[in-house]
């Protein structure tokens, strides 16, 4: 239970003001159907985060437990400061054809969400706690919690979000669990 409460936390506020909520924004704005957008972002999300566990679990399994948790201890102090930097869409990372619109959204989402803050922050998830499934779940799951108003909402609900202080508040979570992580990692 604690690495599905940790992961849906983590990515759900780490995802705050990220691209890929921006990529959900312009969906939403775009094609005006919640539905297939949200089942495109789940089935990419999903597909993406499946991978990154794969990895993480592997060298989760693949180190001793003490190096595991000081380099994920470490990678968690530098998703710190990555998410202090707030990001921006560049036309890239939306490409939007006329294809359907829970095809689009799962190909840009997929495409946006490669190497993304919230797809290395569930390798480190995975390579941390054993239960895989639960990391994949609680990654996915974060991902739609921070998603799905966007989505439904739109950008009158977006402008609202106060980004600098909830960017703030991911930093200081990811900084906390990396230094959970390194002190188990010295002991």
């Amino acid at each position: 239970m604690e690495a599905f409460l940790v992961s849906i936390t983590s990515v759900a506020v780490a995802e705050m003001g990220d691209r890929t909520q921006l990529l959900s924004l312009l969906l939403a704005a775009r094609f005006r159907r919640p539905w297939p957008i949200l089942c495109g972002i789940l089935l990419a999300t999903l597909a993406s985060h499946t991978a990154a566990g794969v990895v993480g679990a592997f060298f989760g399994r693949a180190l001793s437990p003490r190096v595991m948790d000081l380099i994920v201890g470490v990678s968690l102090l530098l998703m710190a400061l990555w998410t202090l930097k707030p990001d921006t869409l560049d036309e890239q990372d939306g490409p939007v054809r006329n294809t359907g619109v829970f095809a689009a959204t799962f190909v840009a989402f997929f495409v946006a969400e490669i190497g993304d803050k919230t797809q290395i922050a569930t390798v480190a998830l995975a390579a941390a706690y054993p239960n895989l499934v639960a990391v994949i779940a609680g990654t996915t799951c974060g991902m739609l919690l921070a998603n799905a108003p966007v989505v439904f909402l739109g950008g009158t609900f977006a402008r609202r979000l106060p980004l600098k202080a909830i960017h703030r508040g991911a930093a200081l979570l990811f900084a906390a669990l990396g230094i959970l992580f390194i002190v188990r990692g010295l002991r």
